[in-house]
């Protein structure tokens, strides 16, 4: 069953960020136009992921796994947990099967000599099921294409992973107007690697760059009106089954204070939760804001 939700979208809006660090609209350069489109609300499970990052050490990788073993998840969420790659193999033995395990990268091929890299079937080989693909500071420090981020993610998927994907725009581009063009720009080069098949095992993570760690978050409607225009990009590039079906994360700044409202809005399907997933008690918060999400 599809579930509609007619809502214009001004695709080429930008917006400036406000002394409350909250996103605020100003006029759309001259030439800049609207479009109505129709985007369909999420229908799949609400997911959290926990990216970890590079941080941590034995002693506080211990105590923040004691802190979620002892969390009670009451919402009905799919969580994923993913700790710098050094650690999975203890946080794998110790942490309680409630939440699954991703890896925050892998290689775009089969192993070989690439020295410092984790090849997809080895992830599969150390029961891994989940990865983190394309994240704006893999693409901005590492020098991560769009195009390398589509073939990564087609080879993990063939190598049997499930894939959270990450898009998401600069600050320069969203006050150029940008945004959604650079999200389905990002979003274009996976589906021109993936069949329709393959986005049963693909979460979006739409992250915007300048919120990640910064304490700055768009407004639960922006947030909303984003992941509208990329689920009707995915109806229009993919298919209505796939954009119904896909499940559209939320990343940048998203805390215990903040989970609540933004998970009220019906195209937020999810969070991709950066440092609040170092906190046990906050992370344990944010799963359960699946509650209101309708």
């Amino acid at each position: 069953m599809f579930f509609f939700l007619h809502t214009t979208l001004t695709l080429t809006s930008p917006y400036y960020l406000s002394n409350k660090n909250q996103l605020s609209p100003v006029s759309a350069k001259a030439g800049a136009g609207s479009r109505s489109v129709v985007a369909m609300a999420g229908t799949g499970k609400f997911v959290v992921g926990g990216n970890w990052k590079c941080n941590g050490n034995s002693k506080s990788i211990a105590k923040l796994v004691k802190d979620l073993n002892a969390g009670e998840i009451t919402a009905d969420v799919e969580v994923i947990c993913a700790p710098p790659m050094v650690y999975l193999p203890k946080v794998q033995s110790t942490l309680d099967r409630k939440y699954q395990l991703a890896a925050q990268n892998c290689w775009v091929g089969a192993g070989g000599a690439f020295t410092g890299e984790i090849a997809a079937e080895m992830l599969v080989d150390a029961n891994i099921p989940w990865v983190i693909l394309g994240h704006s500071e893999r693409r901005a420090l590492c020098g991560e294409t769009d195009e390398f981020v589509g073939k990564k993610t087609k080879y993990a998927l063939d190598a049997g992973l499930s894939v959270m994907a990450c898009i998401g725009e600069t600050l320069d581009e969203r006050e150029a107007g940008q945004t959604l063009a650079v999200c389905t720009r990002q979003l274009q080069a996976i589906c021109n690697e993936i069949t329709e098949t393959d986005w049963a095992k693909v979460v979006i993570a739409y992250e915007p760059v300048w919120a990640i760690g910064t304490g700055k978050v768009a407004s639960p409607e922006q947030a909303q009106d984003v992941h509208a225009g990329i689920r009707a990009f995915v109806s229009k590039a993919v298919s209505q089954r796939v954009a119904s079906a896909v499940r559209i994360q939320y990343g940048g700044s998203v805390n215990a204070g903040n989970c609540e409202a933004l998970a009220k809005q019906e195209d937020i399907d999810g969070f991709l939760v950066g440092g609040a997933s170092l906190v046990g008690s906050d992370f344990v918060t944010i799963c359960n804001a699946a509650r209101f999400n309708n």
